[in-house]
């Protein structure tokens, strides 16, 4: 079968939750005999010269340049309208036109739009199975950071939700099958009035990639693990270094906290001058960092879908204190395959107390790396998606419902 596959980023190297999971939905299309067309956007000539290699793994790669100063110019004319400023951010004309030349000499039998920013390149096909996987619902987590910024920023983060949930209603009509990745986003999904068949299929973890290794960890270091471009991700680091860390390093002197990840901005930076505080950067691979770390934590305050942190550090055999929030996106059980906290009185108290248990933090790198290994490998998620994929289909042919 023919598979138009239309994603908002180049899926390719997949080193970061945008690209991670269309990667791997991709990389399996085609190795079930599809015919892959991928059709995404780069940000730059850089990106699309990586994008060279998903050739590996799909049959053809249409990808548009889109500069960062097109792509705001574009968000902010849409600011006006009752269109989503990010779908400006990831409208390009020429794209469109790449896709219906190659719609022209190919016959699809499946059309896959992951992110709803990237449904309106396939939103008015007629024919094949159209599948919306919405990843995280967008417009549920720009309501999330309007409860956390100051105004005007506020404003506009309020105004990207409303306009966001209306037009992901629209979109889930012309569609055949919606998806998301956790049981809480389908939640999430189901509020918004989406009567479309909808389900989610979760996040896997290359466990033969991040698995553990037979070196001694520093009982000392703790490590926090993501983009440092990311909003909610410096949001985390920055209370927990004023609130909890001085806490913690009265009770534990030699307490050291690592911040792994790409594009710190200067007042992430500036922790590295604290006390004990480490600022890494960008680093080829973060393996080695999280392997000498005692425990990772995940102190979000704002966490839509899966974290990839919390499941990638857990299939090295690290143990992870995370939010609640964070919590809601993993298939696991706190206590018992994870810990999780809720005040800055309990990061503290869980922190400490697994830094001074051995048994408690073998037993938790034990029984956290079987959970991934049971719950999210890409093997059991793509063969959930399968399932999803072949009722969608017999629905479709059973009904004769066109687009």
């Amino acid at each position: 079968m023919k598979v138009l596959f239309a994603c908002h980023r180049v899926p390719y190297p997949p080193k970061r939750g945008g690209k991670i999971r269309p990667f791997n939905i991709i990389r399996h299309l085609a190795s079930r005999g599809h015919e892959v067309t991928v059709a995404s956007l780069a940000r730059s000539v850089e990106e699309l010269d990586e994008a060279k290699k998903l050739s590996e793994y799909c049959e053809t790669a249409i990808v548009e340049v889109l500069p960062d100063a097109a792509a705001w110019a574009q968000t902010v004319a849409r600011l006006p309208t009752f269109v989503p400023s990010s779908f400006g951010y990831f409208h390009s004309r020429k794209l469109l036109r790449r896709i219906a030349a190659e719609r022209r000499r190919k016959t699809f039998g499946l059309a896959f739009a992951h992110c709803s920013s990237a449904a309106p390149y396939i939103e008015e096909m007629n024919g094949p199975l159209k599948v919306l996987d919405y990843g995280d619902i967008d417009s549920q987590k720009w309501r999330e950071y309007a409860s956390h910024r100051a105004f005007p920023l506020s404003t506009g983060y309020w105004l990207e939700a409303v306009k966001l949930e209306r037009r992901e209603r629209q979109l889930s009509r012309n569609f055949d099958l919606c998806t998301c990745t956790t049981r809480a986003e389908l939640a999430s999904l189901k509020n918004l009035g989406v009567t479309t068949a909808a389900d989610w299929f979760p996040n896997g973890v290359d466990t033969e990639f991040f698995s553990p290794s037979d070196g001694d960890f520093d009982p000392d270091l703790i490590s926090f693990v993501g983009r440092m471009d990311y909003f909610p991700n410096q949001q985390a680091v920055l209370r927990f270094c004023s609130d909890a860390l001085p806490s913690l390093q009265r009770l534990r002197p030699a307490l050291r906290f690592a911040i792994v990840g790409a594009d710190p901005p200067e007042k992430i930076r500036a922790l590295g001058r604290r006390h004990g505080v480490g600022v890494t950067g960008s680093v080829p691979d973060v393996r080695p960092f999280v392997r000498r770390s005692a425990m990772t934590i995940a102190p979000l305050e704002i966490a839509r879908g899966t974290q990839n942190k919390i499941l990638e550090s857990m299939a090295l055999g690290v143990p992870v204190i995370c939010s609640r929030q964070a919590l809601g996106g993993v298939d696991a059980v706190s206590g018992e395959h994870l810990l999780s906290a809720d005040s800055i009185p309990q990061w503290i108290s869980e922190i400490n107390g697994l830094l001074g248990d051995a048994r408690k933090r073998n037993r938790l790198a034990l029984a956290g790396r079987e959970r991934v290994i049971s719950h999210h490998s890409w093997a059991s998620s793509m063969s959930r998606l399968d399932d999803l994929l072949r009722s969608a289909a017999d629905e479709k042919d059973r009904t004769g419902r066109t687009q």
